[in-house]
């Protein structure tokens, strides 16, 4: 997996632009080899538990692998998806501690859980996690691609080439490997759903190889919806428009959290636990049987 492995869709900060030489300084800059973000470091926690949500047995009995698992979208994914019934496994880099604590949410809410960290853009790891989840529950239904790497640049002189292959190894080449070990493994009926940006749409000055690769998911999501279309897979992804994690922009502060979103329609940016239900939707036989290809956009505008 790549630096961190939860996917915010980002959009330029409110705040002053920060220089690639400052992000870096910061951790937003990935270098050659991975920099996982720490959430459970971060003074504005994000929030993923969902409260309001009332699980009714949407997955229940299924298996799903979460790549990225360990915090930020992906933690809200598990959490939801264990109280829909479902088993989660969680792939991740080494942000070891963040992933016990989804772990132990995942269990709170009544599901087994598993813990693979790995990197996702190593095909060998990919299929290794995709045998142990199929091993432990003797099935794989849900594959949620949501591992990412992000890096902010004010231009696209100041994007270095490790960071750029950083970037395209983890959040395109990653998901395809996943898919690719997993597919073998999936059923009529089974899906997969990835995590894509509302930068993949409109583009972003500040993290352009980010929304390219982002872009690039799209069109695999529906390319791939196609190829397996016959074999009664469902291929989705979710396209967010900004949301706090810790790869959004300062990611500590309450200041960092109140400027992160100004800008949009709703004045705020939006927390794991809103997107997470789309997951939900799409993953759900009784919601989404009959949806495939689709890039939902989840914004707060």
């Amino acid at each position: 997996m790549a630096p961190k492995n939860a996917a915010p869709a980002q959009i330029a900060p409110a705040t002053p632009k920060k220089s690639a030489r400052a992000a870096a300084a910061q951790g937003h800059a990935l270098p050659s080899s991975p920099t996982p973000g720490q959430e459970y470091l971060m003074g504005c926690k994000p929030l993923f538990a969902a409260p309001r949500y009332r699980g009714s047995g949407k997955l229940q009995g299924l298996t799903a692998l979460i790549t990225g698992g360990d915090s930020g979208i992906g933690r809200a994914v598990a959490v939801l998806f264990a109280r829909e019934g479902a088993h989660v496994a969680i792939a991740y880099l080494n942000e070891h501690k963040d992933a016990k604590a989804t772990c132990q949410h995942v269990q709170a809410e009544g599901g087994e859980c598993i813990l693979l960290p790995g990197d996702v853009r190593d095909p060998a790891y990919c299929a290794r996690a995709v045998r142990k989840v199929v091993k432990k529950f003797g099935a794989l239904n849900i594959l949620v691609n949501n591992a990412a790497c992000l890096v902010q640049a004010e231009s696209l002189e100041q994007l270095d080439d490790a960071n750029l292959a950083a970037t395209f190894q983890t959040n395109i080449y990653g998901y395809i490997h996943m898919a690719r070990a997993a597919l073998p493994h999936m059923q009529r009926g089974d899906c997969i759903i990835n995590t894509g940006s509302a930068v993949g749409i409109s583009g972003c000055p500040y993290s352009m190889d980010y929304a390219a690769s982002k872009g690039a998911v799209h069109a695999f999501t529906q390319s791939l919806a196609l190829n397996v279309a016959e074999r009664g897979i469902r291929v989705n992804a979710v396209a967010p428009g900004p949301v706090w994690t810790a790869l959004s922009p300062g990611n500590s502060s309450e200041d960092d959290f109140a400027n992160f979103g100004a800008d949009t329609a709703l004045g705020r940016v939006a927390q794991p636990e809103d997107i997470a239900p789309a997951y939900v939707f799409l993953a759900a036989p009784a919601c989404a049987s009959c949806i495939t290809g689709l890039v939902m956009p989840v914004s707060v505008g």
